[in-house]
């Protein structure tokens, strides 16, 4: 049984955060404006999407390291060694990165989004629609 697998990206983060320690922890915490430059094979995917849409971003956090498995929660040492699959953090075996934005325009193959906090360049590997209760679906 082979347990690898590839992923390709559909898209890339542009945005003014550059360096990963100047960026936010998180979304809604001072993330400025981003832009999500899709692939052209993947236009007919993005048909749907609108503008206030609320989506999900999977992101492959290029920059991580894979090695870690515990950490202070957000670095911060007060704070007790914890597993990375308890926590936010951006380094883990398996970097992926998950980010609930919000649709602002859409320009052709472009799509402007608040609260996104990963940094310039970052591979985007998937959308989700944000699911309201089960009763709206």
């Amino acid at each position: 049984m082979d347990d690898t697998f590839a992923v390709r990206p559909v898209g890339r983060v542009r945005s003014p955060l550059a360096d990963r320690d100047a960026a936010p922890r998180q979304g809604d915490e001072g993330a400025p404006e981003a832009w999500v430059v899709f692939e052209p094979d993947v236009t007919e995917a993005m048909r749907d999407l609108a503008v206030g849409d609320e989506v999900i971003l999977l992101t492959w956090l290029d920059r991580a390291s894979r090695e870690v498995l515990v950490v202070h929660p957000r670095s911060d040492l007060r704070n007790p060694p914890t597993g990375v699959f308890s926590t936010r953090s951006p380094d883990r075996p398996n970097p992926i990165g998950l980010h609930t934005v919000e649709i602002l325009e859409i320009a052709a193959l472009e799509v402007r989004v608040r609260n996104l906090e990963a940094i310039d360049g970052t591979p985007v590997l998937d959308v989700k629609p944000v699911l309201g209760p089960i009763a709206e679906r």
